[in-house]
């Protein structure tokens, strides 16, 4: 964003006045339409704006007079003496005294908490994207003034306290209701330990074109517009045999309920055909479980899981399919792990990766990249640092870096599940998906998200395509089958059967 500034200062000729103003007016009109959500009258409402003396200020200051204009009661808090403000910030507090709004100084907190208890709405432009390290001692007690005082929040581009990259904070954060940002969402309004935060986020026009924002960016949040365009209707004469077969290699003793989710996962995701290859002891319990679904006996080990001796099978069952999946239920048996690997490295068509078939290709990561077709793997953290050796800790510190990183050197999709999963491709491009609830943390949604992939891979979607379609719908899903059933009481087969709603909304149903 700081590039952003200065290009738009430097080649485009746009005054960082003309940016600081029209985030200021952008920012408030988003607060007007905002307050009917918070039983607040469009007029009259009493606004609290807490301000540095930074650019942030300057933002706040922009705010002020906006909302006043607006007829609005505006309180103006002042982290600094006036005399402390420079060059835009300065000159924007001054239009602010014009329209008659006198900054209070806030010299100790106290005051500023009992004036925030008399406000119906606070707005936090404290700290903004520049800010680095701990806030000082008193933005910090303001910070915190500002959480205690029990009042919605807008916060101005980032909530004060929060990295604008998404490093853990080194101190207090503002807990926002809404975040206004200016001209591109952050990284750490999405990702990183604090995301919670932020609360609602748009995005507010600043004046910068739209190639300039975008511009050297490379990590990008996943919008419904980004999937609905995968899945045009149907038309009329379709039939099964365009919508892609998918063999899905899964299953074992105990462990056929993976195997059976991901195939109904993978039906309701539109694929024309599905057939699951599985150990042959456990094949007629899969069958029974998913009557829209084909099932194929492979020879097993003595746990009753897929043998090393069913390769030529699977790769001959492979050939006449459009994509495979593999890992849901399938056992961690040596010979199972050795046919595992055997599938990812040479397997033809496109393959999704996942579970137990993840945990063979620890130490052989140096073949991924020879595959013959694109591979997703879709790890949750464990699984990531078990392929990787390092501990989760490793892997959660920087979550995009580390996508990045194994997705360009392995040559490689790949999704890093977990609260706003990390989808990495191999030219080095991250995607963040801003789906999904705490409710999913229950056993069988990473089966789903298979089943969905492989489908989307079957029905011939490249694999940046499916792979972001597949996480944005799951999670999708998962916010359905929460408003439903409540995150507390979701299971795995609320997501699937949850799936028609959530293609309904991707297209504008809802």
């Amino acid at each position: 964003m700081r590039r952003v500034d200065q290009r738009a200062i430097r080649e485009l000729g746009i005054p960082g006045a003309t940016l600081m103003e029209n985030a200021g007016r952008g920012a408030a009109a988003r607060i007007v339409e905002w307050l009917p959500d918070l039983g607040l009258p469009r007029r009259g409402a009493r606004v609290a704006i807490v301000c540095g003396k930074g650019g942030n200020g300057g933002d706040g200051f922009v705010v002020a007079r906006w909302l006043k204009r607006a007829g609005h009661r505006v309180d103006m808090w002042l982290l600094a003496r006036p005399d402390e403000l420079r060059g835009d910030s300065a000159a924007m507090l001054a239009q602010a005294r014009q329209r008659g709004i006198r900054p209070r100084i806030v010299g100790e907190t106290g005051v500023l908490a009992r004036g925030l208890a008399g406000a119906d709405l606070v707005v936090d432009a404290i700290l903004g994207t520049g800010a680095r390290g701990k806030p000082a001692p008193l933005h910090a007690r303001a910070i915190e003034a500002i959480n205690a005082s029990g009042r919605p929040v807008v916060a101005l581009d980032v909530p004060s306290g929060l990295p604008a990259d998404g490093e853990p904070p080194p101190g207090p954060v503002v807990r926002a209701a809404l975040t206004t940002t200016f001209a591109g969402i952050k990284r750490g309004l999405v990702a990183g330990p604090a995301v919670e935060l932020a609360g609602r986020i748009v995005v507010v026009d600043i004046g910068v074109p739209a190639p300039e924002v975008a511009r050297g960016v490379s990590a990008f949040l996943i919008e419904p517009h980004d999937v609905a365009r995968h899945f045009p209707p149907r038309p009329r004469e379709a039939h099964k045999g365009g919508y892609g077969h998918l063999l899905l290699v899964a299953g074992s003793r105990g462990k056929t309920g993976a195997a059976a989710l991901s195939a109904r996962a993978a039906m309701r995701a539109g694929a024309g055909l599905v057939t699951v290859a599985t150990a042959a002891s456990v094949q007629p319990v899969v069958a029974s479980l998913i009557l829209e679904a084909m099932s194929e006996s492979v020879p097993e080990t003595e746990a009753a899981s897929v043998a090393l001796s069913g390769r030529d099978l699977l790769r001959e069952l492979a050939e006449r399919r459009d994509a495979v999946a593999i890992g849901p239920g399938l056992g961690l048996h040596e010979e199972t792990q050795a046919l595992a690997r055997s599938l990812v490295f040479e397997c033809p068509r496109p393959c999704v990766v996942d579970a137990d078939a993840l945990t063979a290709l620890a130490g052989h990561l140096d073949r991924l990249g020879g595959a013959p077709a694109a591979r997703c793997l879709t790890p949750h953290p464990g699984e990531m640092a078990r392929m990787l050796g390092v501990t989760v800790a490793d892997v959660q510190r920087d979550r995009i870096a580390t996508v990045r990183q194994f997705a360009t050197a392995r040559h490689a999709h790949v999704v890093l599940k977990g609260a706003t999963s990390v989808i990495g491709v191999p030219d080095g491009t991250v995607l963040l998906n801003p789906t999904g609830n705490p409710g999913m943390a229950s056993g069988g949604t990473g089966d789903v998200l298979t089943g969905m992939l492989g489908a989307f891979l079957a029905r011939g979607l490249d694999a940046t395509a499916a792979l972001a379609s597949a996480v944005y719908l799951h999670g999708l899903a998962g916010d359905v089958a929460a408003e439903r059933h409540g995150q507390e009481s979701l299971i795995a087969g609320d997501v699937i059967e949850a799936l028609p709603e959530a293609f309904r909304r991707i297209r504008g149903g809802h």
